[in-house]
């Protein structure tokens, strides 16, 4: 290289760098580059910016929030390499600061950021770690991520931030009993709590189908409880009972050690671990191994469940006093374990059958002076909240323990709607709002057909934000009462990690918001735009998060009159740019923008996305309306449907709407135990050759597909000739499918068409048959 070269070069490598400088330093942030959650209490965005070098110091008086700081230093190590030094010496600039200030609050902080330092104030752990988890949140995204990043300017915007929580109760409920989760998803779980500033974890340890922790005085609860037998693939509705002894394979536990490592690892990201330990139902799992526990002298031995009971009449008996032993003795070992001021006992869902019959139960009632069984749940409740109170721990229980008494200082879980907590609230009791309508992850968060089979129901994020612990309804001093919120993810039908997370990310970060945040501050667009760059932080951490926010979703009408269908667009943003094409049009920036409703008169694919930055996002929105020959045509019923699934009347069957997975979307007809079988008048003649016949299959709730389709016709309505039939064996499924089902037979003309779909109704083990169909296609 010639000297002239070689300068130029340099002054191209040194020019380029002083650039890069300039750019970092004078990086020009606005309120939108702001996307905290949950929102700070307050955001004041002063001009200039501090940058991380690798020469940036911690200054750290009290050693004791030295695990808060690690995190941030951890980051840095795993992105730069960089291991920024703890000092307990000021130096004159490039430095973050811990201070502490006994007046604030618990688990508030205040981050002030300048040029040359950061200052982040708290008066204990929990606010300098909430501290650190904003000012990582103020970082770029791939602060998160998990190997070196080259090029990335470490800066951050000079800010003042003063934050602190609305609630102190801040939850998350795992299910560990219908599928196990392992201690290392806990602990994953919990770093993911603390970046949300979440604080509770509530583990839910035992219930029918697993008892999930280590008992050293009662082996057998995990040696024989916490496994049962595998059926994994059949639905978790349309499983097998189990036999008695029947040795069970799949399960897993947590041993006392386990426990106690995730309980100190909780304390360490500021979470509160309260277990779960239910009673007097949901026991199954412990009476499979000691019978003698429920009711009556020589109650009947049973299995661990593979998968749901209902209703639970297998529950402890409430007038055998080795009962209370056996829970008390459980309990000590619990409490030995979970340092927290609660334990849980659950309480909920007890069908009391037996104790209406049980000789033990009818004379525990009588000596102690009760009413009824109910009654006598509530003296099984409050007899447990003595033991309980005794030993310095407070109870907690699901609103079902309102029945018949409240234990005297009871806390209520409220998740039957928001009455339980009303009610709780209004006797002077503590309560906790996870009503399923708003805080139950185990629902839907988008439109079945594009989402993992889940238990039912539909909570969307925008549904989650919409969420308040306080009831309008409450007075001041009720609404003391409410120590925050929790959202629940039971899991029968959740048996993976990456299940899991799909279906708590990014609910969880809405929740987080609405039970730490000002109700007075929340604001659904701004709310949608920050969570969209969470959900790069998700990226980066590995987080199989919901994607479903973004996903199109049609309203469908039809005009039987004038043979079209009216279709409108949208999704859960505001304000969004929906873009769709028809037939095979490609679907890019050039797409035709959604703006009110769409009228559609012949058959077509209709494709449709939100666009960002003139490019789709998400999954692309499919879906063929087919106006076939029997179209808004006369139909008579053979055999009348349901009364509880009447679809959109009497022409269900050729409107062209089609049903989803949501069988309750009113879109499908249905028959119980009973065949389906009708007649259709094309009024002219008119030349077929196939009938395709829409319908669905879920196990869980009874609706199987149908096992034989017969087609027919006729010239006068009175004398049909069979030309076509198609046959299908019955099959175990664990899914929740769609399906069309077609029978083709030569070309012929014909006035009238009869079908008929042959329903399963009866199931190998006994049992009744719903058999669901949409739409029948005549071409």
């Amino acid at each position: 290289m010639n000297n002239s070269k070689y300068l130029k070069f340099l002054v191209t490598i040194v020019f380029t760098a002083i650039i890069a400088c300039n750019s970092t330093e004078n990086k020009i942030f606005t309120e939108g580059d702001i996307s905290i959650i949950p929102k700070p209490v307050k955001t004041v965005l002063n001009k200039g910016n501090f940058s991380f070098t690798k020469n940036t110091k911690v200054v750290l008086f009290d050693k004791t929030q030295e695990q808060a700081v690690e995190i941030l230093i951890h980051k840095f190590n795993t992105v730069t390499g960089w291991n920024l030094e703890i000092v307990t010496e000021k130096p004159s600039s490039n430095y973050i600061q811990l201070i502490i200030d006994e007046n604030l609050v618990k688990d508030a902080y205040k981050l002030l950021v300048s040029d040359d330092k950061i200052n982040l104030t708290a008066s204990e752990y929990g606010g300098f770690l909430y501290g650190i988890e904003s000012l990582i949140q103020l970082l770029p995204a791939e602060i998160e991520s998990k190997k070196i990043m080259n090029n990335i300017a470490w800066v951050i915007p000079n800010i003042e931030i003063e934050d602190q929580p609305r609630f102190q109760w801040r939850g998350l409920m795992l299910d560990l009993s219908r599928h196990f989760f392992d201690k290392e998803y806990i602990k994953q779980t919990i770093d993911r709590l603390a970046k949300h500033k979440m604080n509770v974890l509530h583990l839910h340890l035992v219930d029918d189908q697993g008892w999930r922790i280590e008992i050293k005085k009662y082996p057998k609860l995990t040696e024989v409880g916490a496994w049962r037998v595998d059926q994994e693939d059949a639905h978790w509705n349309a499983r097998k009972p189990t036999k008695a002894g029947e040795k069970g394979t799949y399960g897993g536990f947590l041993t006392q050690n386990d426990l106690k490592e995730i309980v100190a690892y909780a304390q360490s990201k500021n979470v509160e671990v309260i277990p779960e330990i239910e009673m007097p139902a949901h026991v199954s799992s412990a009476i499979a191994v000691y019978p003698e526990l429920a009711c009556f002298d020589n109650p009947k031995p049973i299995g661990v469940p593979s998968g749901g009971v209902w209703p639970i009449t297998d529950i402890y008996c409430a007038g055998k006093e080795q009962t209370f032993e056996f829970l008390e003795n459980v309990l000590l070992e619990v409490m030995d374990i979970f340092p927290s001021k609660y334990i849980h006992i659950g309480g909920d869902e007890a069908t009391k059958t037996n104790w209406k019959k049980c000789p033990y139960c009818k004379k525990r009632i009588k000596n102690e002076g009760l009413k009824n069984e109910e009654e006598l749940q509530s003296y099984f409740v409050k007899r447990m909240e003595k033991f309980i109170n005794a030993h310095g721990k407070k109870l907690v229980g699901w609103d079902e323990i309102l029945e018949g008494g409240l234990a005297p200082d009871a806390t209520v879980m409220s998740w039957r709607g928001v009455k339980g907590g009303l009610e709780a609230a209004e006797q002077g009791h503590d309560v906790v709002m996870t009503p399923g309508t708003h805080c139950y992850f185990d629902h839907y968060q988008g439109p079945q057909n594009e989402e993992p089979l889940a238990i039912g129901g539909y909570t969307p994020l925008s549904k989650v934000y919409q969420f308040d612990p306080i009831v309008d309804s409450m007075t001041p001093e009720e609404a003391k009462h409410v120590l925050g919120g929790q959202a629940n993810l039971w899991s029968e039908y959740i048996p993976t990690t990456k299940h899991s997370e799909y279906m708590i990310y990014p609910r969880i970060a809405a929740l987080a918001e609405t039970v730490w945040s000002p109700k007075e501050s929340r604001n659904w667009d701004d709310f949608s735009n920050r969570i969209q760059q969470m959900f790069k932080r998700y990226e980066f951490l590995g987080i199989n998060y919901a994607k479903s926010i973004y996903l199109v979703t049609a309203n469908a009408t039809v005009n039987l009159e004038n043979k079209s269908v009216n279709l409108s667009l949208q999704n859960e943003f505001s304000n969004t740019d929906i873009r769709y094409v028809l037939g095979d049009k490609k679907l890019d920036e050039k797409a035709v923008k959604f703006t009110d409703s769409l009228t559609i008169k012949e058959t077509t694919i209709i494709k449709a996305s939100l666009f960002k930055n003139e490019k789709p996002v998400g999954k692309v929105f499919t879906d063929t309306i087919k106006f076939h020959k029997a179209v808004a045509h006369e139909i008579n019923y053979i055999i009348p449907f349901s009364d509880k699934y009447k679809g959109a009347g009497k022409y269900t069957f050729v409107n062209t709407l089609r049903g989803t997975k949501d069988f309750h979307d009113g879109q499908w007809q249905a028959w119980l135990d009973k065949d389906m079988e009708v007649v259709i008048s094309i009024d002219d003649v008119e030349e077929i050759s196939q009938i395709t016949v829409g319908s669905m299959e879920n196990q869980g709730p009874g609706i199987y597909y149908p096992i034989a389709i017969e087609v027919f016709i006729s010239d006068d309505n009175k004398t049909f000739k069979q030309v076509g039939e198609i046959k299908r064996e019955y099959a175990q499924s664990s899914k929740s499918e769609l399906k069309d089902f077609i029978v083709k037979f030569p070309k012929i003309k014909t006035k009238y068409v009869k079908i008929k779909v042959i329903n399963l109704k009866e199931l190998p083990n006994g049992g009744s048959v719903w058999l669901f169909v949409d739409e029948i296609l005549v071409e």
